[in-house]
């Protein structure tokens, strides 16, 4: 299992602060009920320094999510992009895995949250595959799991959420229970939806077929690269329903988000992917999305924010914004 490997510094609401620093009281409103958003972003080495993966449009979703659930972001996307470079130059990371978080501090006692302050913290550290090296080379075992995804209007599920991802656990607990290194839920309608925290792709007849944006799937951003570089391929791309026992008879299967990267899954609930090995389309696309992500390829769509660029403003200066004072 993974462990966190702690790094030096960490941003919290315009200033760096040692990792030990970086505490929440056990009251705080997200600890109590999951009101927190996050991000999950990946920085690669590259031959012109450390690069980070879709900076902006992380950034975005990050705060469109906070929108959702009525939480004030004081900070613009170009300022937490800035921090984000600086805090990877600051911990001397040439690759990593960043989590900028937006949290509900201490404060209200109930579910109603506006007593509680909205905290920023950005932290980043060293992370690898994250089903393991032998899983992106060789495919993971998957299975189709007992818990379904939320239904439309229930949960937003295009919100990224720390509440959220209880579903995801329960799906991935269960897969690693039986024996399995990833598990797939279905939505309620019984078609797939997602992994427990990446989207799926399946390859039949040379096409590419992927869950719709349905409302009970996370809208992935690596999940949208993979659909824009297969088309720039070549490939014809689906995105529309996807059957359970197209998962048993698909030519391939694939993992894809920013921990897993593009991993392919290998059998569904033991029933082989194919031949039981990673097929030449997925193998492809993690050719091309290795090849651009660390910069051994041309970057097109301006996916890559070098780190070592210089970049405006410094919110490591910039004082910190105000916090409402807790409710007594």
């Amino acid at each position: 299992m993974h462990r966190l490997t702690e790094t030096s510094w960490i941003w919290k609401d315009g200033k760096f602060i040692k990792w030990a620093d970086a505490t929440v009281h056990v009251l705080s409103h997200s600890m109590q009920f999951g009101s927190s958003a996050f991000e999950g972003i990946r920085c690669y080495r590259t031959p012109r320094g450390p690069a980070i993966f879709r900076l902006s449009e992380h950034l975005h979703r990050l705060k469109n999510s906070c929108k959702i659930y009525r939480m004030e972001v004081s900070y613009s996307v170009d300022e937490l992009a800035a921090a984000c470079c600086e805090l990877v130059n600051r911990n001397g990371l040439e690759e990593c895995y960043l989590r900028p978080m937006v949290i509900r501090g201490y404060g209200a006692a109930g579910m109603v949250p506006f007593a509680s302050p909205v905290e920023v913290y950005l932290p980043c550290w060293p992370w690898g595959a994250y089903l393991g090296p032998e899983a992106f080379e060789k495919g993971v075992d998957a299975t189709v799991s007992t818990w379904t995804r939320v239904a439309p209007n229930t949960l937003p599920a295009g919100a990224k959420m720390a509440g959220n991802y209880l579903s995801g656990m329960l799906v991935k607990m269960e897969a690693l229970a039986n024996g399995f290194g990833e598990g797939i839920a279905l939505d309620v309608d019984g078609r797939v939806s997602e992994g427990s925290g990446q989207n799926v792709f399946l390859v039949k007849d040379g096409a590419i077929h992927t869950a719709p944006i349905n409302g009970t799937l996370l809208p992935g951003i690596t999940r949208d690269a993979i659909v824009t570089l297969t088309r720039d391929a070549g490939y014809r791309v689906h995105e529309g329903p996807v059957s359970r026992e197209m998962l048993y008879l698909a030519d391939e299967v694939f993992f894809c988000g920013t921990a897993v990267e593009v991993t392919p899954v290998r059998s569904v609930d033991k029933i082989p992917v194919g031949n039981g090995t990673p097929g030449p389309v997925t193998r492809d696309i993690q050719r091309r999305f290795q090849a651009v992500t660390t910069g051994q390829a041309p970057d097109p769509h301006s996916w890559l924010t070098y780190a070592g660029a210089p970049r405006e403003p410094n919110l490591a200066t910039r004082p910190a914004q105000p916090s409402p004072t807790p409710a007594a």
